[in-house]
């Protein structure tokens, strides 16, 4: 039976507008009498996903960051900072030389520079950091831990923009391409996959206890994680090689639609 669920965000549970799926209340209530636990699981900011389910704040187990912070109720169950002058190298050389944007998340919030607040940029950070500081540097940082550095391409071309770049610190950190626009960086070996792990773990839940949503290759380990494994049908041509079932995209709601048949198959509880 079905214990916990995990769903990636963008282009997997929300919509094509970016907002939650008509019926998500009613499925979750659901999910809630079977005690099925479900955690959104994202590259956005603790807080921006917070505040996408504040009614959920006791509910949900929140998989942020990529997996790098892993919150339920409020306090912190997983995390994994950089050290904070590799962070600070990959934050400076890799700007220099991509002249992207750049984010260095903290556990507490999310800084950015303020010679990068320009509307291309601005737009697309308050989708994923709803807390942020703006520095003249990233060296003023000085009571948090760096947990990850992203790039932005606002072109869209993050793969062949950024990527082949930042791929020159794969090995200590580790390169992911979360999307067309953004490249994360975070210690080598932490994805949404370890997160979901150390959350099997802490609630004594097996694998073929859990069920994942995933559209592209930052939910790659997830999947691997968990036996009902699900790529959306908008979903990366390889993360659906490594997934076990197929969702509808995210535009048909096709989470919401597998966890109903989930249910209705007796499956979840």
């Amino acid at each position: 039976m079905i214990k916990l669920i995990m769903s990636d965000m963008d282009g997997t549970l929300l919509d094509e507008n970016g907002n939650l799926p008509q019926g998500f209340d009613e499925t979750m209530a659901e999910l809630k009498a079977r005690g099925v636990i479900f955690a959104p699981a994202s590259g956005r900011q603790y807080n921006s996903l917070l505040g996408s389910f504040p009614a959920y704040k006791d509910d949900f187990i929140f998989i942020s960051e990529n997996g790098t912070m892993v919150k339920q109720r409020g306090e912190e169950i997983f995390s994994c900072a950089m050290p904070r002058q590799r962070a600070l190298q990959v934050a400076r050389e890799g700007m220099a030389y991509t002249k992207g944007y750049v984010v260095a998340s903290g556990k507490k919030v999310s800084y950015v520079l303020k010679e990068h607040m320009v509307k291309e940029f601005t737009d697309e950070l308050g989708i994923y950091f709803s807390h942020t500081e703006k520095l003249n540097s990233f060296d003023e940082v000085v009571d948090d831990e760096f947990i990850k550095v992203s790039f932005f391409d606002p072109q869209g071309k993050a793969s062949q923009s950024l990527y082949p770049f930042l791929k020159r610190y794969d090995g200590p950190l580790q390169v992911v391409l979360a999307s067309a626009y953004w490249v994360d960086v975070i210690n080598f070996g932490i994805n949404k996959g370890l997160a979901v792990q150390n959350i099997q773990k802490r609630l004594h839940i097996a694998p073929n206890e859990c069920a994942a949503f995933g559209d592209y290759m930052n939910d790659a380990e997830m999947m691997s994680s968990v036996y009902y494994s699900y790529a959306m049908a908008n979903a990366h041509p390889k993360l659906k090689e490594l997934a076990r079932f197929r969702a509808k995209s995210n535009v048909e709601h096709g989470v919401l639609q597998a966890i109903q048949e989930l249910i209705d198959q007796g499956l979840c509880g």
